[in-house]
């Protein structure tokens, strides 16, 4: 009897040893790895949108961090032609999400939200005329880039102007065609004026050969 007992008091001895011997070679919280997963962007998206003639970019900003490694959840988008850069702020993120939308570089709105200011445009003398100002380079081919830390290159362009919604002043071209053909356009009365006149002198033609036509046919009855 008193054999057995002192096999088990040794046994217990053995596997109480083997258990600190495991527990001192794997440090306490390790679980197995001592390298903590990179937090990620991935599922983060922005979008162009135009509403009431205003440009607008949409977000949503997905931050995985498991090991709550990233030193920032201040999200900001930064566009850049890789001449010219700006920052957009969008906001702090909360329980790994932000979403909303901001103006377009260069664009604003007036009190009851339509949109009155487009990039690469300025009103002067009473007209809308093309600039290479008002972050004009926006239009063109640009890189965005959603940034925490880490950070993710997403697609973004500028939104063209439909007939539904307008992302350029109403009554002109695109900023684009503008620049290229050296010229500026009034937004209003200017293009009416001149489309008028042509109306008109179309319709005369149009009634007076209607008129020749008929005299002819009157003649060719009498004969």
């Amino acid at each position: 009897m008193r054999s057995y007992a002192l096999s088990a008091v040794l046994a217990v001895v053995l596997l109480s040893g083997g258990a600190t011997a495991a527990a001192a070679a794997e440090p306490p919280g390790n679980y197995g790895s001592d390298t903590p997963s990179a937090p990620s962007l991935s599922g983060s998206m922005v979008a162009p949108e135009c509403d009431a003639n205003v440009p607008w970019i949409d977000y949503s900003v997905v931050l995985t961090d498991p090991d709550n490694t990233t030193t920032s959840h201040e999200a900001k988008l930064i566009l850049s032609d890789g001449a010219q850069s700006t920052t957009i702020p969008l906001g702090e993120i909360v329980n790994g999400t932000l979403s909303g939308r901001v103006l377009w570089p260069g664009a604003s709105v007036d009190a009851n939200g339509v949109g009155n200011g487009w990039p690469g445009w300025a009103f002067e003398n009473g007209q809308w005329v093309a600039s290479s100002g008002n972050f004009a380079w926006t239009r063109g081919d640009i890189s965005a880039v959603v940034e925490v830390n880490p950070s993710l290159r997403v697609a973004l362009s500028y939104p063209p102007s439909t007939a539904a919604c307008l992302t350029d002043p109403a009554g002109v071209a695109t900023s684009a065609a503008i620049a290229a053909a050296g010229m500026s356009l009034p937004a209003t009365g200017g293009n009416l004026a001149a489309v008028l006149p042509l109306a008109g002198l179309a319709a005369t033609l149009l009634v007076a050969g209607g008129a020749l036509l008929y005299v002819r046919r009157v003649r060719r009855v009498r004969d």
